[in-house]
């Protein structure tokens, strides 16, 4: 089902009147991936050695992720076409190729991360081993994507991003939370001694290549007419609205996970490292309910972002051949399924759950400047924008938070091979 054919191809304008609030979910997709369990752990780590001191790093790394979905959002909008659709348009297939196919390697990576991070939510619950959980996530995330429309995955994505965000509030009420400091640590950058490398590892894993492929094509669920200029100037405005939003949302959720960890373990000198630690010593100082909600928060992120990875992986594989994402398309299913299988595959060479974590990392480390770069070269194309290319203003911007988030990537890359 293409994302145009939602509405009555004989509309000209929709039955009901729009609002702002029918505009509100693509963006919460991609939020997704910026509160999947890689997230979890640097913030766990950065809250929990260093208080409220690195919640600057979580309001400096929503700014870059805003401007930078944003402007991919408006290639979705501009073009009708998604970043891997317009990779195959404008660019040579010796050059557009190899990149696509290390970005849909990238979503494989993406997928094996939230795989483990969900399985490893399973087994603070239920003791399940890693990989069990692993398949049944993996088998769940497949079910999802292809029994259901992409209206029904957003509602329910929805609801999930709900269900952290709240579960998160929930832990706070439990904890002494010192606000005037973490006022100031929102809007104080501070660079404690021993946290580059937390500061680094948050800021390198809240911009991910899978997220920038799809936003470009969930942005497409809510055009009409291209054609009609006043309907693509709605588009844009709302679509801002959108972003804003749901990367606000993105922000509290990820600030909530360094305040319970600067609150809970900080004040105490515990330095938490892996989230089943955190897990484990949630129960004496907060109770056995609290380890519960976090490990059922975290369930519910991985599960989220295996699917969100997979749909990215979808939407790679459909660009390559010049088509939309569509659950009843072959090139659609074949990286959806290669995605999620692959992940999967990876998780039983795995060992150690942090060793697969640190890999999934490099991965993504290598390939995201591609993809950035990528995106930055159409946004900036007359040919490929039209009169919606980036002004001087916006390149300025883009440009220097891809070199900044790229140069992040790069030291992070290096610092896991020395």
């Amino acid at each position: 089902m293409k994302w145009k054919t939602w509405f009555r191809p004989d509309e000209k304008k929709p039955a009901v009147a729009l609002s702002i609030f029918q505009y509100i979910g693509p963006g919460l997709l991609v939020t997704v991936g910026f509160i999947d369990p890689g997230n979890w752990a640097t913030n766990i780590a950065a809250g929990s050695q260093f208080g409220y001191r690195l919640l600057w790093v979580i309001t400096i790394s929503t700014v870059m992720l805003i401007l930078l979905q944003h402007n991919v959002a408006h290639l979705g909008i501009v073009t009708g076409d998604c970043l891997a659709e317009s990779a195959m348009k404008h660019l040579r297939k010796r050059a557009s190729l190899p990149l696509l196919l290390s970005a849909l390697l990238a979503c494989v990576s993406t997928a094996l991360a939230e795989l483990l991070g969900g399985a490893v939510a399973l087994q603070m619950l239920f003791g399940l081993p890693v990989k069990a959980g692993a398949a049944l996530l993996a088998a769940a995330s497949l079910l999802m994507l292809f029994s259901n429309s992409y209206r029904k995955i957003e509602k329910i994505i929805i609801g999930f991003v709900s269900i952290v965000g709240f579960a998160f509030l929930y832990e706070l009420t439990m904890v002494s939370v010192n606000w005037g400091e973490a006022a100031r640590g929102w809007v104080t950058p501070s660079i404690p001694k021993d946290s580059p490398f937390i500061i680094l590892s948050v800021l390198g894993a809240v911009v991910m290549p899978h997220n920038l492929f799809l936003h470009s094509e969930v942005i497409q669920s809510r055009q009409f007419n291209l054609k009609d200029e006043s309907v693509l100037q709605k588009q844009l405005r709302f679509e801002f609205a959108d972003t804003l939003f749901s990367m606000i949302a993105g922000w509290a959720i990820n600030s909530a996970m360094i305040l319970l960890a600067a609150a809970a373990f900080f004040q105490k000198g515990i330095a938490v490292s892996e989230l089943p630690q955190a897990h484990e010593l949630l129960k004496p100082f907060l109770g056995p309910a609290s380890a519960v909600i976090f490990a059922v928060a975290l369930l519910f992120a991985g599960f989220s972002s295996s699917v969100t990875a997979g749909m990215a992986g979808g939407t790679i594989s459909a660009g390559i051949f010049g088509e939309t994402y569509s659950v009843g398309d072959r090139h659609t299913r074949m990286g959806v399924v290669a995605t999620i299988l692959a992940a999967l595959a990876a998780v039983f060479f795995v060992g150690n759950p942090f060793d697969g974590l640190l890999v999934s990392q490099m991965l993504l480390s290598f390939q995201l400047p591609f993809t950035i770069f990528l995106q930055l070269y159409l946004t900036s194309s007359q040919k490929v924008m039209g009169r919606y290319k980036n002004t001087p203003l916006h390149n300025v911007l883009l440009w220097g938070t891809g070199i900044a988030v790229t140069a992040l990537n790069v030291y992070l890359l290096a610092e896991s091979f020395l």
